[in-house]
């Protein structure tokens, strides 16, 4: 986007404990996660880059550490990050309270940084920024099949009238997605609120309270590929929609003894040794696949290694061994730095959820 009306800027929340990603994130933050071997969080950094985006705020929590390190001061996107801590879980809506220094009077887009919208967000923030007049919010939704998950658009004649909280009977299939554009009229509402009955600032009472005091809040339903990546088949779900996009590169080795079929991404340093690789899949950085199968719809994340083994349909983090697997591991999540390998026995297959450090022997 160029020659945006006003400076835009962006508030990306990577707080949270994210529980349904457990074990994972007791020991990492969840917007950590790679899908196709890149961080969940650096998509939506590159969404909002992609949107004229030139300074973004980051809300972190107990991960902050590990946050900070991967994402830096922002210039490896070409931005500029601030970082805004956040004591405890306290409500989306507390984040954009406590961020009121950080974006001053300038509109802003909020992003979720465990949301996945495969297509991006450029269409929906330009129509939001160039109406006039401006309204005071702009809320993306998209059609689910179970709504009463989530909080939920109530629409009269494509204006929105309420958004209730995880309905019993949802007035509509249309989820709040965690991706909003506002002005700042929205600090009137997140000042006026009250903590919900979880003790935490509800951003679906935040939208309700601008609508209720008469403020323009537009939606807009988003098409293609939404994941919220909070559980382990949701990030398996976002990989396959990124690995199916992939155009083939090799920055690796690859002995006469390999074959690598299909749609498959080598980075730098990676050596592939008497295997097969099926895409679509990406193997990362100075990572060694030896005499083993890697099938479509995997990425092994930078520094690992695969010998002796058969994977596919699986996320393999950082730093992990995978060695003399007698089984061939499937639509599988494992964590960082994590040994795993095989007994002697009869092979089979196995799913798996390993957390950061495992070690595990499979019989």
């Amino acid at each position: 986007m160029a020659d945006l009306p006003f400076n835009l800027k962006g508030l990306i929340l990577s707080g949270g404990q994210g529980s349904r990603l457990r074990p994972f994130t007791y020991t990492g933050a969840k917007q950590l996660v790679p899908i196709a071997n890149k961080p969940i969080l650096f998509y939506a950094i590159e969404n909002l880059v992609e949107c004229g985006v030139r300074d973004i705020g980051i809300v972190v929590g107990d991960t902050k550490e590990q946050v900070m390190a991967a994402v830096g001061d922002g210039s490896r996107f070409g931005v500029s990050v601030t970082y805004i801590e956040q004591d405890a879980p306290r409500g989306i809506a507390h984040a954009v309270k406590i961020a009121q220094g950080f974006l001053d009077e300038d509109p802003f887009v909020l992003f979720l940084g465990d949301n996945f919208l495969r297509e991006g967000i450029r269409p929906f923030v330009d129509q939001f920024c160039r109406q006039n007049p401006q309204p005071a919010g702009q809320i993306l939704l998209y059609p689910v099949k179970n709504p009463q998950d989530f909080g939920v658009a109530e629409l009269r004649d494509g204006r929105l009238l309420r958004v209730v909280e995880k309905p019993k009977e949802p007035p509509s299939n249309l989820a709040v997605i965690g991706i909003y554009m506002f002005d700042r009229t929205v600090f009137e509402a997140v000042n006026g609120i009250k903590p919900s009955a979880r003790g935490e600032l509800e951003i679906t009472d935040t939208i309700q309270y601008l609508v209720d005091h008469g403020h323009d809040v537009r939606c807009e339903v988003a098409g293609g590929c939404w994941i919220d990546t909070g559980k382990m088949d949701d990030i398996l779900d976002a990989n396959r929609a990124i690995l199916e996009g992939l155009e083939p590169a090799s920055a690796g080795k690859v002995d006469e003894a390999s074959r690598v079929e299909g749609r498959v991404v080598l980075q730098e340093g990676c050596e592939v040794v008497n295997s097969v690789i099926r895409g679509p899949s990406i193997i990362g950085e100075r990572t060694r696949i030896v005499n083993s199968y890697v099938g479509p719809f995997t990425s092994i994340y930078y520094d690992c290694l695969v010998q002796d083994a058969e994977i596919e349909q699986s996320v393999v983090m950082e730093n992990t061994v995978i060695s003399g697997i007698g089984t061939r591991i499937q639509d599988s999540l494992i964590g960082r730095n994590v040994d795993l390998r095989g007994a002697d026995g009869k092979p089979r297959s196995c799913t798996l959820v390993l957390g950061d450090f495992s070690r595990v022997r499979i019989p």
